[in-house]
């Protein structure tokens, strides 16, 4: 068994390395061919927390995968991670573990690169303005999905703590110099939308962050923060405005997320309106984008296949490299 902390895991794997397999999880999922459990959500009220359970098994790969993240909101104000979590990843024709990984920077790389899939796949090809609305845990790989998915020119990014954000884009500023984007701290939310070719909402906000009239025609937006049904980010004014709606998981997200289930529930919108999930977009089964002028919504939860196919390529190109900790 190794040991992949932070570093190695940083050593030995990329964002677009992470787009590709997380492309494979949502593929195998929509195939039918990843057993993915909803997962096990224990609330800890005293502690404004959350431990959730994360298992998956890919019996065509003979591997399975148990991630462990606890989300504490309140971890922010005592400067330690939001989301502490382990993957644990297991050999499918033994039953033993074969590594036990840095499970919140796989959650990170992973649950970037569902927003960096998405755009990839659905955003213009000439987008060149992105938006990020929050600056959280896990904020910077949101950051560099986007700029993976799409060469762009700027990102505007808002957060309510403006200590926060400015800290936020000066390290940003030296950590991503390499994708050429110029990175800007917006004053308000809406200055940070007007005009964005590919927006991301990364927060566990209780009501909407962003205003739905100053999304322009062509966007493609991506809301990841909500994974509870009373939380929502997204404003469901877009959700009209929207010629397709796509997820990472029908069933999850309409089990776990705010974001549609408030407006299904109001009637803003019916299940008629969504158009499919991403895996399918990308196996040819689903249509994606059809014009410049479409709206598209994104909306992802997470599911345990992304963690399976993410850690298991981070493990062998590890094991490869000698990288990580051996555990005898």
């Amino acid at each position: 068994m190794i040991l992949l902390n932070r570093e190695d895991i940083h050593q030995v794997f990329s964002m677009p390395e992470s787009i590709e397999a997380v492309k494979q999880a949502f593929m195998l999922y929509s195939q039918g061919k990843s057993e993915v459990p909803l997962r096990t959500n224990i609330q800890a009220p005293k502690r404004n927390g959350t431990f959730l359970f994360m298992p998956a098994y890919v019996e065509d790969m003979d591997c399975a995968s148990l991630k462990i993240v606890n989300i504490f909101s309140d971890n922010l104000k005592k400067g330690l991670p939001t989301s502490p979590a382990q993957v644990v990843l297991i050999d499918g024709t033994t039953g033993l573990v074969s590594a036990v990984l840095d499970g919140t920077y796989v959650t990170q790389l992973r649950t970037g690169a569902a927003s960096g899939a998405a755009f990839s796949v659905l955003a213009r090809k000439d987008a060149s303005i992105g938006a990020l609305i929050g600056t959280g845990g896990q904020a910077a790989t949101q950051l560099e999905a986007m700029l993976c998915a799409r060469p762009l020119k700027e990102v505007r990014i808002y957060d309510v703590s403006a200590e926060r954000l400015n800290a936020f884009v000066e390290r940003m500023s030296k950590e991503l110099a390499s994708y050429g984007a110029k990175l800007v701290a917006a004053p308000t939310c809406d200055d940070a939308v007007k005009d964005a070719d590919v927006l991301v909402t990364m927060t566990p906000s209780l009501t909407p962050v962003f205003n739905a009239a100053v999304v322009k025609p062509g966007c493609t937006i991506s809301c990841v923060g909500t994974y509870q049904p009373h939380m929502q980010e997204m404003d469901p004014a877009i959700l009209p405005r929207a010629s397709k709606i796509y997820f990472d998981s029908r069933s999850a997200v309409l089990a776990e997320s705010g974001d549609i289930i408030k407006p299904l529930n109001e009637g803003i919108i019916t299940e008629d309106d969504f158009t499919g999930e991403l895996g399918d977009v990308l196996l040819g089964n689903v249509v994606g984008r059809e014009s410049d002028d479409e709206i598209i919504v994104f909306e992802t939860v997470g599911i345990g296949t992304q963690d399976l196919m993410t850690a298991k390529a981070i493990y062998e190109k590890a094991a490869a490299a000698g990288v990580g900790t051996h555990w005898e």
